[in-house]
């Protein structure tokens, strides 16, 4: 695969520390509806007219209209998150909106600690799985997460966070959530399955998803495209798994509506979307030993394509089941 490029006035306020973010009130003019008035305050995308609704219920008249001389609390400009394993710089993050409201991600990227994964080489560096799959996964949970999802980041580096570089410094600190990382490929699955379904038992949400990221390794003429395996007889993980190849699919049809795309989804008895309880799938981001494939992860703006449009698929898939 080429290059991949993102084409991506009388008001009292009384300001109150509510549930970690800065709260305003207002109070509307005559005749103003509510849409109008959240208008006068910038308050202008669907979200804030359903979260000032949920703030506001006790406060409106019987027809759920503004009443003269009552103080309204305004839903957010911008609420915040913070995350510190997206590293100094990023580690703040917009919730841009409630749109993933009720769904809980369980992500895992490949391999970490004392397995590295598949190893590739360009120009004298060595390009390792785990530090590429981690990267992307970074990136697709903080892109989650402004969407205001539950993310839980399963194989974490403290000290790396996301980064820009082309060729990505290897180490061995990832953990699983804490714990070193086992060399035993069995220890090492278990390792991450049980530490995904401690978490699935205490979740609420009713729509949770595990993603397992990694890259292949085939020989160096291979080029290869994304692959989307889901466990046998998992439905809700093959309408995933479905739903991010049509994604994808669309978005070569755009960008490089020449090349065509050639990823397939499969069933894959593979240990940790079998041992795991949530729905699961697990992508092959592609080849890591082919020249073509390499751009894919060795460009930031790439891995950032890549993070996004998982979250697309994820977030069409979850619309599905909400409906």
């Amino acid at each position: 695969m080429k290059y991949i490029f993102i084409i991506y006035t009388s008001i009292l306020f009384i300001f109150l520390p509510i549930h970690g973010f800065t709260q305003e009130t207002g109070t509307p003019g005559k005749g103003e509806g509510i849409l109008q008035f959240l208008k006068r305050f910038e308050r202008t995308k669907p979200e804030h007219y359903t979260q000032f609704m949920e703030l506001n219920k006790s406060k409106l008249d019987k027809n759920n209209g503004l009443r003269l001389g009552v103080k309204y609390t305004l839903p957010p400009m911008n609420r915040e998150g913070n995350e510190p394993l997206f590293g100094e710089k990023l580690a703040k993050y917009t919730i841009e909106s409630d749109e993933l409201k009720g769904a809980c991600f369980y992500l895992v990227s490949g391999h970490g600690g004392p397995d590295p994964g598949a190893i590739g080489v360009l120009q004298g560096h060595q390009l390792h799985e785990d530090e590429y799959a981690y990267d992307i996964m970074l990136r697709l949970a903080r892109t989650l997460m402004s969407k205001g999802a539950k993310v839980h980041i399963i194989i974490q580096d403290t000290a790396d966070g996301i980064r820009d570089d082309k060729f990505l410094n290897t180490g061995d600190r990832e953990t699983c959530m804490g714990d070193p990382i086992p060399l035993n490929q069995v220890q090492r699955l278990k390792q991450r399955c049980d530490k995904i379904n401690t978490l699935f038992r205490k979740d609420k949400e009713a729509y949770r998803r595990a993603i397992f990221i990694h890259l292949d390794s085939r020989s160096e003429s291979k080029q290869i495209d994304v692959f989307f395996y889901h466990y046998e007889g998992s439905a809700k993980g093959k309408h995933l798994a479905n739903t991010l190849q049509d994604v994808f699919n669309k978005k070569y049809d755009k960008h490089q509506p020449n090349r065509g795309f050639s990823g397939t989804v499969n069933t894959r008895d593979l240990y940790v979307i079998k041992q795991t309880l949530p729905v699961a799938v697990f992508l092959e981001l592609g080849n890591i030993q082919n020249s073509r494939d390499q751009q894919r992860f060795l460009l930031n703006d790439n891995r950032q394509a890549l993070a996004n449009w998982i979250c697309e698929g994820l977030t069409q898939d979850f619309r599905h089941y909400s409906k």
